[in-house]
């Protein structure tokens, strides 16, 4: 399926979808894009929507979740406090709250990072994409939808600890890894902080057998780039990522020491974000969710990940990390300092 902004796949019982920025600042020009799909998910909503939502001001959505409360579905909103309900440029969640739309906001320091919506407790919809304009139509995101009931119950336990329960962050209870599947159609769904999502990622690394590609808005975890580094004794691993531009030199950026190690690291080129957090693992597994592989996702905010093993899939994310790869910028000669 294309989009004027965007493009997606079907397959048995999963859907991938990415966004293609464009050049336009125009607000008027930010039509059809990855929102139209989600957008029909919710109109074709029985019976409930479960929204974890960090930011929601796509007029669509908005729009999509309104009838759908109206005509009588059961429709329950999980938020961040400052970027969802107080946030003052847009007002979406408050509109939705005085139509009689149930929100609950995280009222903490860390942030309600997830960015996931279950319908009818038998699809799930997670990936990096904010609910957001810019996160349609000018940043770099992707979207995968898992058709899968016990998927779906995995994600309605973790929302029901956040709406019913108000357990945020590290207070959530710990469900650990949960698997499901086997062989290439494997799924693993991980809640952060609380569980030790470091180590099922760095298990995840270690496993690989000849190549990592990585594209992240921000990459900052030692655990995981200290892994990745390892790889680097076998001459013919591939070890090869994007990092969002911004703050790619920061001091507490793995940029630096990934290029030091012989890792092959560009910037990214897009005017706006690149907003993925997505490691591809051998051309055969896709680690994909809202978590920024940073110390502050690990500890404090409310994060997801899913693990999925499908080589029909990880070539569709490879195809999307080709296009963010070959237009990047490569970085420049002795602007690392690697003595």
């Amino acid at each position: 399926m294309k989009y004027s902004f965007g493009r997606g796949y079907i397959g048995d019982n999963w859907q991938v979808y990415f966004n293609e920025p464009g050049s336009s600042t125009d607000r008027s020009d930010y039509v059809d894009g990855i929102d139209a799909p989600l957008a029909s998910a919710i109109d074709a909503a029985e019976r409930s929507l479960d929204i974890a939502a960090f930011e929601l001001n796509s007029e669509l959505i908005y729009e999509a979740i309104l009838a759908a409360h109206r005509r009588g579905v059961t429709a329950r909103i999980v938020t961040d406090d400052r970027h969802g309900l107080e946030d003052d440029s847009h007002t979406a969640l408050r509109d939705l709250r005085a139509a009689g739309v149930p929100i609950v906001a995280d009222n903490r320091s860390g942030l309600m990072h997830n960015k996931f919506v279950i319908v009818d407790e038998r699809a799930v919809w997670t990936g990096s994409w904010n609910y957001t304009r810019n996160g349609t139509f000018r940043n770099n995101n992707n979207v995968l939808v898992l058709e899968n009931a016990a998927a779906a119950a995995a994600y309605k336990t973790e929302f029901d600890e956040m709406f019913e329960r108000g357990e945020f962050g590290a207070r959530s209870a710990n469900d650990g890894v949960i698997s499901m599947g086997e062989g290439a159609g494997e799924i693993s769904i991980i809640f952060a902080p609380e569980a030790d999502e470091i180590a099922a990622l760095e298990a995840s690394i270690q496993a690989a057998q000849s190549s990592i590609r990585f594209m992240s808005f921000v990459f900052s975890l030692d655990e995981l780039a200290g892994a990745m580094t390892e790889k680097m004794t076998d001459p013919d691993f591939v070890l090869r990522g994007v990092f969002e531009e911004r703050n790619s030199m920061a001091s507490w950026s793995q940029l630096p020491s990934l290029y030091c190690a012989g890792a092959q690291v560009r910037q990214d080129g897009n005017r706006y974000i690149l907003h993925h957090k997505v490691i591809i693992i051998d051309d055969d597994t896709v680690i994909t969710g809202s978590f920024n592989f940073s110390n502050s996702a690990a500890q404090n905010n409310d994060e997801n990940i899913v693990i999925i093993r499908d080589q029909v899939i990880a070539s569709l994310y490879l195809e999307e990390w080709r296009r963010v790869w070959d237009s990047a910028r490569e970085v420049p000669p002795g602007e690392v300092n690697c003595d």
